[in-house]
């Protein structure tokens, strides 16, 4: 009898019971990253007066809806993107229940995401520095 490799546990082991299951044993499996969705727009992601309790998050979210394109590449490294209805790191600034007025790496991604593409990085150099920080 031959015993799976340690690769091919992990993998069994992440079909069988998800990622949160391997990051308590200490596995690094990192999902991909989705594609960006053609035609995405940021017209969900909460406005000023959406976030009137929390002001002080109202140019994040500004950020986030001017590179929807980018936002929607990546993936959010919180636990968040095992939620139904969640794709990308931009369905954490969407909607009445966005993430990312609560959760800390939402944010965290987020304001990383924006200042490189403000600095002209890349979709491709911006997932390499979100996942060093965060994945």
């Amino acid at each position: 009898m031959t015993h799976p490799s340690r690769r091919e546990f992990a993998t069994l082991l992440l079909a069988l019971t998800g990622l949160p299951v391997l990051r308590r044993l200490g596995v690094n499996a990192q999902p991909a990253h989705p594609t960006p969705r053609a035609g995405i727009t940021a017209r969900k992601v909460l406005t000023a007066a959406e976030l009137s309790k929390s002001p002080q998050l109202v140019p994040l979210f500004d950020g986030v809806r001017e590179i929807p394109h980018i936002v929607d590449g990546i993936r959010c490294h919180c636990g968040c993107a095992e939620f139904n209805g969640h794709y990308s790191l931009l369905s954490c600034y969407e909607e009445a229940n966005a993430m990312a007025q609560i959760c800390p790496i939402c944010q965290g991604e987020g304001r990383v995401a924006v200042r490189l593409a403000k600095a002209g990085r890349t979709l491709d150099e911006i997932r390499v520095a979100i996942d060093a920080q965060f994945g």
